[in-house]
Parts: C-alpha cells; structure tokens; sequence
C-alpha cells in the first residue's frame, strides 16, 4: 500500500496501481506525481509481469492540479520543475518492463488524458469520456498532445486539443485511444482477464518487445528495422525462446524456467 492517495496490490503476476483521491478527482498533484514516480520505479525492479492502472472515485484522472498551478504565480522554472516531473512519469510507464494497461472507469481529461495515452493498453468503461479541453480556459493541452497525436490521427486530435470536445468510449475506441469498450460491470474482469493474457507469455520477449515497439515508433523506416532486428536477436538468444520454438515443433505446450 503506498497510502490513502495511491493503492497498490499484487495478485500474482500482476500488480495494480489505484490512484485514490478523489476529493481532486485524481488530479496529477505534486503528491501524486512523487507518488506515481516512486512506485512505477518500486515495479520496475520487481519480478511483476504487468501493470494495470485504475483509479478510484468519480473521475479516472482531471489531468494537473489547477490551484497547484495557479500557486506557482506564472513563475517559469516552477512550471517547467512541474511539467518536466510529469513527463518523467510518463517517460517511467513508457521505459518500464511490464506491459501497462488503463483501467478507465470514468472521466480522463488533460493530463489524464495524456496518461491514458501513454499507456500500452486502455480498457475503458462506457461510461468513461476521455478530453484535451485545458482550451476551454485558455491553456492549450500542449503537453498532454504529444502522446494523444501519438495513439490518434492528426486531425483527430487537433480538434479534440482546439474545440475541447469530448470523446465517448466508443469515439475513443474507434480513434485508437482504447483498446476495447466494456460494461461498467465487467471492467474490472475484462482488465484483467487482458492482463493475464499478457502475464502468461514470456517475460523475455514481452520485455524486450515492448522496449523495441517504443524504440521503433519514432523512427525512421530503415532505423527501425535495424532496432528491431537486433531485439530479434536478443529475444532468440533466451533459452526460454528455444523451447518455445522447439514446443511449438513437437506440438505441446512450453516449459518455461
């Protein structure tokens, strides 16, 4: 448990973070960044083989703290110090081993937007929205854009960044933000039946995959092969790799060290 703002729980393989305040309905606060920073670490070293993150309350997250904000009296440094510990963190889902997936149950605005984005995978709830909206009071989601245009066609999230729409869950399916839209009921399940899909293949390749998919995506084509051939080579080499090949030969299930 990391305390009454963010939960963690093991089960199995996997281990699960809940953002838990819901009085700023899950705002990336100071707090909750330092918190977040210190358990996407804590995991990172850890034996997990994949990470959900869910939140509780109302909202999945409201993005940043505004009165934070609106404290740090327009002083640059102080802004930059925030938006850079923010992009920290994500830089901490991207790097980390374990594949992670967005739990999303309700509203995902901002910079809880961007988090959503940033992960690997999203479930979402139907009841769940997802937003850029900071225009709506004059703050352009600048930070928030670059891993939004990243998961959404250009002109998609252009106007989602420039009207402050809303998407529904099923908008966000269809524009690749989510990968799949639920019941509110079976969230939970489906999250982690997803989860254990991805906890039952071998960590080696999962691991060295997820870091090549990352790595390739901002490349250019030829760079991109040569990065990824190399983690075919590395993923090849683990002994666990062979047996699966060699299992998958003589038609019978792997057995994994």
């Amino acid at each position: 448990m990391e305390g009454a703002m963010l939960q963690t729980e093991r089960d199995g393989a996997t281990v699960t973070f809940t953002l838990d305040d819901d009085a700023r309905l899950n705002a990336l606060s100071d707090e909750m960044l330092d918190r977040l920073a210190a358990a996407l670490d804590e995991v990172a070293a850890s034996d997990a083989r994949v990470v959900i993150l869910a939140a509780a309350g109302r909202a999945f997250c409201a993005g940043h703290d505004l009165r934070e904000i609106r404290d740090r009296d327009g002083d640059p440094a102080a802004l930059a110090d925030l938006f850079d510990r923010c992009t920290a963190v994500m830089g901490r889902i991207r790097d980390l081993p374990q594949p992670v997936i967005a739990r999303v149950h309700g509203l995902a605005t901002a910079a809880g937007c961007q988090l959503v984005a940033t992960c690997d995978m999203a479930v979402a709830s139907e009841r769940a929205r997802f937003g850029v909206n900071g225009v709506d009071i004059g703050l352009f989601c600048s930070t928030p854009m670059v891993a939004l245009s990243r998961n959404v066609g250009r002109k998609k999230a252009f106007e989602m960044l420039a009207t402050g729409r809303f998407l529904s869950a099923e908008e966000a399916e269809a524009a690749g933000l989510v990968n799949r839209v639920v019941a509110p009921e079976a969230l939970v399940d489906e999250t982690a039946a997803l989860a254990g899909t991805v906890a039952s293949k071998l960590p080696a390749a999962v691991r060295i995959g997820k870091g090549a998919f990352h790595a390739q995506a901002e490349r250019p084509v030829d760079e991109a092969y040569r990065l990824t051939r190399d983690a075919m080579v590395e993923n090849l080499s683990d002994d666990d790799t062979g047996e699966g090949i060699t299992a998958f030969l003589e038609k019978r299930p792997p057995r994994w060290t």
